[in-house]
């Protein structure tokens, strides 16, 4: 088991003290969120581990060989090649393997007579092949377009240059590259920032079934509870860890910051209490030794530091105005680009209410419907009617072009809510992340990321009755995600939005349109109906495609010494693990059968939570079951070949 040791690991710049003396121990089995409020150093820490930042003091220690990967939040530059060849690049670590593989099996070829060399080289070539066989290298074509498949990217897309891909494709490239990579640990900055929802899931699935470690930063609730079972949190420059899933971890935060709220409320009374002291006999010459010992007191308190979270993020919408029962009504609609037809014969039919989410790959035309129902394309066929008494507000993408860049954040924010109150509005920008003095920052010198900020308060700053929002939470923390959430849960109005984060679409949605290569499909239940859902039609494509896959015919071949030898030790190790993954099956079916029995019991079927809680374990020991049956599977597939081909 590879383990990477941090001891005493501290970094300033200039006055500030980022990371102080922090020392923890990350291995191959952990499978850890690493948490901390904007700023906090999270990001700097994962540049210090992997050496391109130099800490002002510490070390790191890590076991010989171990392979530790890391996937930034942006900045990656690819080179001038394909994307399969960029994918497979990954792999170039073996080169040397290969050439020593090959200058052995040609030291054999030569050899006369058998030796203590001889089996030294045999030794060593079963040790390589081995080496080679675990980490998919023979299978490394197959694994590539496991991998870009699972990213989203089509199988004509291998052949072309990175260069033409758009940004936040060419770092799906780099994280499909560091995943074939198959590090003792993964290191990955906001790996989901880029990812739509159906990348989403099948990384949630990949990092389950990943036998090394992983640390993830993300602002994504759902993917962390997915993927990890404990919290690092840097805090005020220390490294805690938390077990549990990180949703365990903000309710324990909750309580630890109560608890502190408690202790500085304690604390500030104690210092206004002295100092009124101090500065009531300061100048009595009487009192004079008890205001020194009172002055040494108060230098020894360690003043007790709130973080801005621990101030609440509220936002309310304005009443929405009244409106009919019919939203929208789509029929046949049909919307191309030249010949790239994106939306096919959609028909849809929006109520009063109505709260969808619209998902579906990139590429499927969710941003240009949500475009035509705004009314910013009226290039399509088909019809679109929009019913009566609509007023709308529509968040785009591109909406911070919209803005003054003459204006201040205030100003900008303040012209569209003139009867708001001055510390009203500096309480709503603090809640998108504009603290003190930010918000007199002129609007021209803001970023992609806070314009996109400031033009989505103005937008839920406006009494309407019809949201439409793309991507809303693409530029907030998690605090403010928890903010918008609350208050479109408490929105009265009509809800149509795109989003890649599952746990807001979980939250929000009770209804869901997919768009695929297929068509459109509307889904009338909420995220776990629609995943499931789509989890029973994948499965089924599976079971079709293996029934077209006809069995492969063995030629007859003779094998040689080694290679026989390579086939033995395969065949060993296979049916070792083909024991092991047995048994695990058998636990987990105890597991199941077990959870079925709980469910059956009268105090449990019927109390709302602990079914809920017994169906949602019922779910995960299946879908563990059907990965491992699976992996049986394809262990049995080769067991069964390498034992023809000894055979023959």
């Amino acid at each position: 088991m590879g383990t990477l040791q941090l001891q005493n690991i501290s970094l300033s710049y200039g006055e500030r003290d980022l990371l102080i003396n922090i020392s923890s121990t990350i291995d191959t089995n952990t499978k850890a969120a690493l948490a901390g409020i904007n700023g906090s150093g999270k990001s700097t820490l994962l540049k210090i581990i992997t050496g391109s930042i130099e800490p002002d003091t510490g070390t790191i220690h890590s076991t010989k060989g171990m392979l530790v990967s890391y996937l930034p939040q942006s900045g990656i530059v690819l080179k001038a090649r394909s994307l399969y060849e960029e994918l497979e690049s990954a792999f170039d670590s073996f080169v040397n393997l290969i050439k020593r593989k090959n200058h052995i099996e040609s030291l054999l070829s030569e050899s006369q007579e058998h030796s203590k060399q001889t089996d030294n080289l045999l030794e060593e070539l079963n040790s390589l092949e081995e080496h080679l066989l675990y980490s998919n290298y023979y299978q490394r074509e197959a694994k590539i377009l496991q991998i870009a498949k699972g990213l989203g990217f089509n199988p004509e897309d291998t052949h072309r240059q990175c260069k033409e891909f758009s940004g936040g494709w060419q770092m799906r490239i780099a994280l499909g590259k560091i995943l074939l990579e198959q590090p003792d640990l993964l290191l990955l900055d906001e790996p989901t920032n880029y990812l739509d929802v159906e990348a989403r899931v099948w990384l949630n699935h990949y990092l389950n079934q990943y036998h090394g470690g992983y640390l993830l930063v993300s602002h994504d609730r759902y993917f962390l509870d997915e993927t990890t079972n404990e919290v690092l949190e840097l805090f005020h420059g220390d490294l805690k860890r938390y077990p549990g899933t990180y949703s365990a971890y903000e309710k324990k935060k909750e309580l630890e910051l109560e608890q502190l709220k408690k202790a500085y409320e304690q604390q500030k009374i104690e210092i206004d209490h002295i100092e009124s002291f101090i500065e009531r006999f300061r100048y009595k010459a009487s009192k004079a030794k008890q205001v020194q010992s009172r002055i040494k007191q108060l230098e020894k308190i360690v003043p007790i530091q709130l973080p801005f979270e621990t101030k609440s993020l509220r936002f309310t919408f304005p009443a929405p105005p009244h409106s009919g029962n019919d939203i929208f009504r789509l029929e046949n609609l049909n919307k191309s680009y030249g010949d790239h037809q994106v939306i096919v014969d959609l028909n849809l039919h929006v109520q009063k209410g109505d709260r969808i989410a619209i998902s579906g790959k990139n590429g499927m035309g969710k941003t240009t419907l949500l475009n035509i129902l705004a009314e910013r394309d009226s290039q399509f066929t088909g019809s679109k009617n929009r019913g009566a008494g609509i007023s709308m507000g529509y968040f785009a993408q591109d909406t911070d072009a919209s803005l003054n860049d003459n204006l201040t954040i205030f100003e900008e924010v303040e012209a569209t809510s003139p009867s708001a109150r001055v510390h009203q509005l500096r309480s709503l920008l603090g809640s998108f992340l504009f603290h003190g003095d930010d918000i007199n920052k002129s609007v021209s010198i803001l970023s992609g990321g806070e314009k996109s900020r400031v033009s989505l308060l103005k937008i839920l700053l406006q009494p309407v009755n019809v949201l439409i929002l793309d991507e809303p939470t693409n530029h907030l923390d998690l605090a403010s995600k928890d903010m918008l959430l609350r208050a479109l849960e408490d929105y009265r109005g009509t809800l149509l939005f795109v989003s890649h984060d599952i746990d807001f679409i979980k939250h929000l949605a009770t209804k869901i349109l997919y768009l695929s290569e297929e068509g459109a499909e509307l889904f009338e239940g909420d995220y776990e109906y629609f995943s499931w859902k789509l989890n029973q039609k994948q499965l089924l494509e599976e079971e079709e495609k293996k029934q077209e896959i006809t069995p492969e015919v063995h030629p007859k071949r003779q094998l040689d010494r080694q290679e026989r030898n390579r086939l033995k030790n395969r065949l060993r190790t296979l049916q070792k693990d083909e024991t092991r993954i047995l048994e695990e099956i058998d636990v987990k079916e105890g597991i199941l059968s077990d959870l079925h029995h709980q469910l059956s019991l009268p105090e449990n079927y019927s109390n709302g939570l602990k079914a809920a809680k017994l169906n949602k374990e019922i779910e995960n020991a299946e879908i563990s079951i059907e990965g491992l049956s699976l992996q049986w599977d394809e262990m049995t597939t080769e067991i069964e070949e390498i034992q023809l081909d000894i055979e023959l």
